[in-house]
Parts: C-alpha cells; structure tokens; sequence
C-alpha cells in the first residue's frame, strides 16, 4: 500500500497531555468528515479544522511507495539518535491510511506511535499513544484510548456521554476562532467546563503561541 502524506516534520508537540515532547508530525493527507475545501465547509460534520489536509505539497510530504519508506523519511527527520523516538499520526484523518505495515514499520525504526483522530474509525492496536477529538454530529466508534480532547464550545457535544467513554485523561481545548475576542471567549467557555467538571483538564495549543508548528 502506497501512502499519501501532506506534510511531515520535526517540531514539538504543543497540546495534550504529550505537550512539550519533541516529536515527528506525519500529516496524512483526507479526510472523512470535511473535504478539505472551503466551498464544502458549511455543510461538512466538521466545520472548524484549521489545518490543510489537502495534496501532497508540503514540506515533508509527497506518496510514499510503501510503510519501510515513510517509515525511514519519519526516522530522516528525528535524525540518528534512536532514543525517545516518538511520532504523531494525524491529519486529516490518519486511521484512513494507518495499516499493520505502517505500524510495524515505524515501531521497526524505534518509534513510540501517537495518534490524533476523530473516533470515527477504529483505532490500529498497535498504536502506542491514542488520542481522540470527537466532532458532534459524528459516529464516534472509537470510545476508549489514552486522551479525549474536545475541541470546545462545540454545539452538539454531550459531556456527560463524554465521560462516560474509556479515556485516561479528557482535556478541553478551546476553539481557535481566528481573531482575539473569540479566542477569549472559547478560552473562558473552556476554564467553565473545567471548574465546573474536575475530571477534565484544560490544554492549550501552545505550538501556536511559540510560533511552532
């Protein structure tokens, strides 16, 4: 199996409870609940995605013949040390790609695997790190991992189901609106969920804030 890549590159993780881990982005190219074009946003089941899942183009990224070869570009980036070596999965939606040959591979190159999906498909068993970013108004299959992060406000999302799901640790991100005073604002509906919810734990993404990607 061939896999299509949007981009791939060397940075920290900046959310989550991995925030601050150095880390290898591979950036699947699709997804399933948005198609990546702006003409489709307001009828998609996602309608807020910052990120450009679209082609092939970026830095990093292009179609990769098989898993050894993503699997070696991934180990390229994180350079000769074989310590720590840790990838995140995302997208798009990686679970539309991730097979048991990727998984075997980059675990072949000593890598510790973390995933970012949406829970609409099921989760690889071999991934080492799951992390799950429910949309509302998607079929969520994928209902226990290691984080549940939940992008908020976000109309439609019920928490009490929400915790009510296998996760170690549920965090709430705020929305990224574009502009200061809807940030602000996200960021105070979040700190609410959080005082009012103690199971739940506020990250921010603070990749942005360093000027990372």
């Amino acid at each position: 199996m061939s896999y299509a890549v949007k981009e791939m590159f060397l940075t920290l993780q900046g959310e989550g409870v991995n925030a601050g881990r150095r880390a290898v982005f591979v950036r699947f190219a699709g997804c399933n609940l948005w198609s990546g074009r702006e003409q489709d946003r307001a009828s998609a089941i996602c309608q807020f995605c910052d990120t450009d899942f679209v082609g092939t183009d970026g830095e990093g990224g292009g179609r990769f013949a098989d898993a050894p070869a993503l699997a070696a570009a991934a180990a390229d980036f994180w350079g000769p040390d074989h310590a720590e070596r840790f990838c995140v999965l995302t997208g798009g939606e990686p679970m539309l790609q991730i097979d048991d040959a990727l998984v075997d591979a980059l675990h072949a190159e000593g890598f510790v695997i973390a995933m970012e999906s949406n829970g609409t498909l099921p989760a690889h068993p071999g991934i080492d790190w799951v992390c799950i970013s429910p949309k509302a108004g998607s079929e969520v299959v994928q209902r226990r991992g290691d984080e549940l992060k939940l992008v908020w406000p976000q109309p439609g999302s019920d928490l009490d189901t929400l915790e009510g799901w296998d996760f170690a640790n549920l965090l709430i991100q705020p929305l990224d609106t574009g502009d200061a005073a809807g940030n602000a604002a996200s960021e105070a509906a979040a700190i609410a969920v959080v005082m009012d919810r103690p199971r739940w734990r506020l990250t921010l993404q603070v990749h942005k804030r360093l000027g990372l990607r």
